[in-house]
């Protein structure tokens, strides 16, 4: 029995290391936020379950090894809402990043990103106007684009060069303008306009193209989802841990439930493995 508790104890212990890996997600995302991803909410729910997990850790902790059947008790109860909480946040995060993805381009190694290939509550969160303002803010002060450019011995990088490069979906929607406005390459962030006569008649995003560089194509749809398309890929990456998280702590829920049985049986003094039935006796037959 005492081995028991202890053993709760240690597992709770890891449950506060888990807690560790979660804020440790969300403080990632919150980088994200601050320097590429440009969407600062996205990471305080996951913040704040991995703090509570810390906390009611803890409790579980303290009331493992001191046999304190309320702590137990007030750990299984909010460690159950935590599980819910951190559930629903692993279905909503997969839902909000459920469609759209970057579209191959012939003989470049780049993808390009188109916003009619989104959809959701995550779509409209970016378009809206004064969000997509403080977006765009962000990623010019970031300075993502002014980073793209290359140069080999003191020579430019040339556009062959630059066709072959894996740009991250921000560098290849907000950076360049899209390939179908067939416009002429100087370098990463600047382009002959004069050039471009395949797609200013239906993309939409040719004429939003500026060679300012505090411009470019912050303005451009094609911007919009990349920025989509780099929040699903960092979403994604961290549901994969928390997926995993999640079912070690359901693991250890169960073994919580366990020792809370347990505590209780020690405070109802009732012996271990008392038996519950009797034998019946056989009545005696009278002649």
């Amino acid at each position: 029995m005492r081995a028991s508790n202890h053993l709760i104890g240690l597992l709770n212990f890891l449950t506060f290391l888990l807690s560790a890996v979660i804020l440790g997600g969300g403080i990632w995302l919150s980088s994200r936020a601050n320097n590429t991803d440009c969407l600062k909410f996205l990471q305080w729910p996951l913040i704040v379950i991995g703090a509570a997990i810390m906390v009611v850790s803890l409790a579980g902790f303290a009331g493992a090894c001191y046999r304190n059947t309320f702590l137990m008790w007030l750990y299984l109860f909010a460690m159950f809402f935590i599980i819910a909480a951190l559930v629903g946040f692993i279905i909503f995060a997969y839902a909000v990043t459920d469609k759209g993805s970057g579209r191959p381009v012939m003989n470049k190694g780049y993808l390009e990103y188109y916003l009619r290939d989104y959809s959701g509550w995550l779509k409209d969160r970016v378009v809206d106007d004064d969000y997509w303002a403080n977006i765009r803010s962000c990623l010019r002060d970031s300075k993502v684009c002014s980073r793209m450019g290359r140069s080999f011995n003191g020579v430019p990088e040339s556009f062959e060069m630059f066709s072959m490069r894996k740009l991250s979906p921000i560098q290849s929607g907000c950076c360049k303008p899209p390939t179908d406005c067939g416009f002429v390459y100087v370098n990463e962030t600047l382009w002959n306009i004069e050039g471009g006569t395949v797609g200013l008649g239906t993309d939409t995003d040719c004429p939003r193209w500026s060679n300012d560089q505090q411009q470019l194509c912050y303005q451009c749809d094609s911007c919009k989802a990349g920025v989509l398309d780099s929040l699903k890929k960092s979403w994604r990456k961290v549901s994969v841990i928390n997926i995993v998280v999640l079912i070690l702590l359901v693991i250890f829920y169960v073994i919580g439930c366990a020792a809370f049985r347990n505590n209780k049986r020690i405070d109802n003094d009732e012996p271990y493995g008392e038996a519950r039935m009797t034998k019946a006796q056989p009545s005696r037959i009278q002649l």
